[in-house]
């Protein structure tokens, strides 16, 4: 009875850790040394945790469209600390994010703020100063 007992809490224990494994830190994916700044316009946003994702197209240097994910705070600290609601970002809206790129190189960024074309500038929840 103790072998079944230790070997569901070891289940136990290992399954509650799993989403804290998911998770990653601002240094290990974003590089705080490659600021960006992107305006374009809203094709998609995905309000769910852990992170709200905003997609633009951006255009590039060459006059073509790329898209770009940009990661903001969870949606509780976008609501409750930096002001959004869910309508705060429509597709079709144009937008300027200034933030952080992604250390790999690609079309990602951590976002540290988000200007409405009403000139409202809007915190975006960056976890960029945050320590464990």
């Amino acid at each position: 009875m103790k072998k079944i007992i230790a070997g569901m809490s070891l289940v136990f224990m290992c399954s509650a850790a799993l989403p804290v494994l998911a998770h990653h830190s601002f240094a290990a994916q974003y590089d705080s040394e490659k600021p960006i700044n992107l305006t374009g316009m809203i094709t998609k946003v995905e309000w769910s945790n852990p992170h709200v994702y905003l997609y633009i197209d951006v255009e590039n240097d060459q006059g073509e469209y790329e898209q770009w994910a940009l990661e903001m705070g969870a949606p509780a600290v976008l609501t409750r600390i930096q002001g959004w609601s869910r309508s705060t970002l429509q597709v079709g809206d144009e937008v300027n994010v200034e933030g952080r790129h992604a250390r790999d190189g690609s079309n990602l960024a951590n976002a540290r703020s988000v200007t409405l074309t009403s000139g409202e500038t809007l915190g975006a929840g960056s976890s960029e100063n945050i320590t464990p």
